[in-house]
């Protein structure tokens, strides 16, 4: 699939956006390790959360969906099934890296795997750890084969930020003899620990430790899952690059180890609100108001990073509309998702006309450069899709963006949404 977009001359409206990818993937997870129906409300129904409901049906668990809510019926920390075939992640490297620390733990053999884009991403980060916890891996990288086992609790410092590692560290503790601690050189998303605690495990935070360990039972609960921080991040940019628009994006999760994004658009000048702001199920909750402004070149770098790493592209891109330079630093980490972020904004943004200059953990971006339509590639990146997208807003002409349909993976009907916001500013 292709995508040809033209340039805005304003975008206008309210809109919501797609349920949080990160608390929908968990609120699965621990919905089936619980002891009884769990309710997910908001869920996001993008293809990678579909992974994740897949391989947990594959493992013997109920699990329905209609317009408004997935019902998980879960079966206990002991109830899965061994599969009858491998399980499929898809594109999904949250689903395999969180599921290892659950079926590290089981008293069954399985497999998993993904598409060839996932066969290429580094799990070595989670192995190691689980590793030491006593789990056996065949491989480290998918196809992994997991040889379930009885797990003992570590103590272990995070090498870098990341909450898919920690995720399935913790996850892995509940299965595990002893306590587990976990030590974070930086605070990153913490919607597994709040996730934990409203099931009744025992988990507790100490500064930048945190102490987790075995579980007899988990409780059943109701998500009721936030706007995706990340999805409103096209959106948000989009209104500040764009000259003459203003939009509202509505219950929107702002969870503060996810709104660095917010922080660093705000270093850039941006006009930004989070208003009728409250907590939901445990999650700070708002709605945010952008403007068009006038952006000012600045530097990311250090502990923002983990808080804005899935944004990082769009930020980069509403760098090409401000004045001056821009510096993202310390974001090595984007050069390990679905492709590297890196290089891939580096010679994606060229082709528009963009002053990119690639660096070994970031980019150095020279804003203020007329930008013109042309053909450019997602690489089958969901975030580079939307991104590019963003980007030909304020190209003269028109952009083609190739593999556009992988939006899907986070946000579907990203495209729909766009124009009625186009549509608006009539």
């Amino acid at each position: 699939m292709e995508t040809t977009l033209a340039a805005a001359e304003g975008l206008s409206g309210r809109i919501t956006v797609p349920g949080d990818k990160s608390v929908s993937h968990r609120a699965v997870m621990l919905g089936a390790l619980a002891d009884g129906e769990t309710c997910i409300k908001g869920f996001l129904a993008g293809e990678d959360c579909l992974s994740t409901i897949s391989c947990f049906e594959a493992l013997g668990i109920s699990i329905s969906r209609n317009e408004n809510s997935v019902i998980v019926q879960g079966k206990g920390l002991s109830g899965l099934q061994k599969p009858e075939k491998t399980l499929d992640a898809g594109n999904s490297g949250t689903t395999m890296r969180l599921m290892s620390g659950i079926l590290a733990g089981q008293s069954f053999s399985c497999r998993i795997d993904g598409d060839a884009s996932l066969r290429t991403r580094p799990m070595d980060r989670v192995i190691a750890p689980l590793a030491l916890m006593g789990a056996q891996f065949a491989s480290n990288k998918a196809p992994l084969e997991i040889t379930g086992t009885r797990l003992h609790g570590i103590r272990y410092s995070l090498p870098v930020p990341s909450a898919q590692v920690k995720s399935a560290i913790l996850l892995a503790s509940l299965f595990a003899d002893g306590e587990t601690v976990i030590e974070e050189p930086i605070p990153s998303r913490d919607h597994t620990e709040l996730m934990l605690r409203a099931c009744g495990a025992g988990i507790e935070r100490r500064g930048n430790h945190i102490y987790c360990h075995s579980a007899k039972r988990l409780n059943p609960f109701v998500a009721k899952v936030p706007g995706d921080i990340s999805s409103a991040a096209f959106f948000i940019a989009a209104a500040l690059i764009t000259p003459g628009s203003s939009i509202q994006i509505e219950n929107v999760g702002v969870n503060p180890t996810r709104t660095g994004i917010l922080e660093a658009f705000r270093a850039m000048g941006a006009d930004i609100d989070v208003i009728n702001l409250r907590s939901e199920a445990g999650e700070p909750v708002g709605d945010i108001l952008a403007k068009h402004s006038k952006l000012v070149g600045t530097e990311i770098s250090g502990n923002i990073i983990p808080r804005m790493i899935d944004e990082v592209p769009v930020f980069a891109v509403a760098a090409l509309a401000a004045k001056g330079k821009t510096v993202i630093k310390d974001a090595q980490e984007l050069k390990v998702k679905e492709v590297n972020r890196i290089d891939a904004l580096a010679k994606q943004l060229s082709k528009l006309g963009a002053h990119v200059e690639e660096r070994p953990d970031g980019l150095i971006i020279e804003g203020g450069h007329p930008l013109t339509g042309a053909v450019v590639e997602s690489g089958g990146d969901h975030r580079m899709a939307m991104s590019l997208a963003i980007a030909s807003l304020i190209a003269k002409g028109e952009t083609v963006i190739k593999d556009s349909g992988c939006v899907d993976i986070s946000f579907p009907g990203f495209f729909d949404c766009l124009e009625r916001v186009k549509r608006h500013a009539l």
